[in-house]
């Protein structure tokens, strides 16, 4: 009876070890808890392939693949540590680079810090903020479109005009009521950080240093021409912060779960892989720029169904994928099929990643 006291003892003793809290640099935490990399410097911790199961090979082979077709780039984080990082075209983590439409989903959710500040409410008419007569609709149309229009890309402004980044009221012209058209439209888009810039009474920029990139560490990133620049980490950084649903190392940056959550799943119920300035995967249609037709089944049939996406011109991705805990972020030019949206380099990527990670 001693005996078997003693062991169970034992037991107890080793088990309370493996579960004792270790000190990590930034405060004791669990070993388990997500990993966030510090505000400054370079440490960023690691983890190996073969320590998550996947097939190490098969994952440089997916890095191989994107190497031919100019990425730049490339980093896969998985439970929010390094597993693989790679640099080509001359480039090293310190390569600032423009993020194209990517950037829209960075606007969609510091749009939910904006309405958490209570600057905004998303159900706001645009015109509330740029004034009547920014677009050449009749004002009783004009007035139908909100703030939540332009983050689901459901203004009504026609986007077949001949600049669709045009911002002056002859190139936003009626096309559909508000909410009964789903367009792809970068002018609606760009308003958006207008809209949000005189909310705060700041420069878009200072916003969005102030409360987004100086609270995850993201030194490198700024926007110009209404366009972010950012290093492939820093990207990284942001897809974490989304993988936690706004949350950075403790912090809460985004308190609006309600807001979160209807960023990152159908916003409407014309193209249902949209939200908020973010693509969905997994969903039985989606639409595309510069096209009206409904394509039936997933936007990614190679990637888990429930990854969102911040999908940028010349195939700048941000990969979100919460089943995995796992980001994705590509940096570079035009694989040779890009979009302004979804493109086959998606398709490719994942066809590969998915034998790496053997979901």
């Amino acid at each position: 009876m001693r005996k078997f006291l003693l062991f169970i003892l034992t037991i107890s003793f080793f088990s309370a070890c493996k579960k004792t809290p270790t000190d990590t640099g930034g405060g004791i935490t669990p070993p388990d808890a997500y990993y966030f990399p510090p505000l400054s410097g370079d440490v960023w911790d690691t983890k190996t392939a073969t320590s998550l199961g996947w097939d190490d090979v098969k994952l440089q082979s997916a890095f191989d693949y994107a190497g031919t077709v100019k990425t730049y780039g490339l980093i896969v984080l998985q439970h929010g540590k390094i597993v693989k990082e790679q640099y080509w075209n001359n480039w090293t983590k310190d390569s600032k680079y423009y993020l194209a439409s990517a950037g829209k989903s960075i606007t969609g959710f510091v749009t939910g810090l904006a309405q958490q500040d209570g600057i905004i409410n998303i159900n706001d008419k645009t015109s509330k903020y740029l004034g009547t007569g920014w677009t050449s609709m009749p004002l009783a149309k004009e007035n139908l479109i909100t703030i939540k229009n332009q983050l689901t890309m459901t203004t009504g402004l026609d986007d077949a005009v001949a600049d669709p980044d045009c911002e002056s009221p002859a190139c936003l012209v009626y096309k559909a009521d508000a909410g009964t058209r789903w367009a792809y439209h970068n002018a609606a888009y760009r308003l958006m950080q207008k809209v949000l810039s005189a909310a705060s009474g700041q420069t878009w920029n200072a916003y969005c240093k102030a409360r987004l990139f100086d609270k995850i560490g993201a030194a490198s990133a700024f926007w110009y021409n209404e366009v972010m620049y950012c290093t492939t980490r820093d990207a990284a950084r942001f897809g974490s912060l989304v993988l936690r649903k706004g949350e950075w190392a403790g912090n809460q940056l985004l308190t609006d779960q309600g807001y979160f959550n209807a960023m990152t799943n159908t916003s409407q119920n014309l193209n249902l892989s949209y939200g908020y300035l973010w693509w969905l995967n997994g969903k039985a249609s989606a639409m595309v720029p510069q096209s009206q037709f409904v394509f039936p089944g997933s936007l990614n049939a190679a990637a888990p169904a429930d990854m969102i996406m911040a999908l940028g011109k010349d195939d700048k991705k941000i990969y979100v994928v919460p089943s995995l805990d796992v980001v994705v972020v590509r940096l570079g030019d035009d694989s040779g099929t890009s979009t302004l949206g979804p493109s086959s380099f998606d398709n490719e990527i994942w066809s590969r990643l998915k034998l790496a990670m053997k979901y």
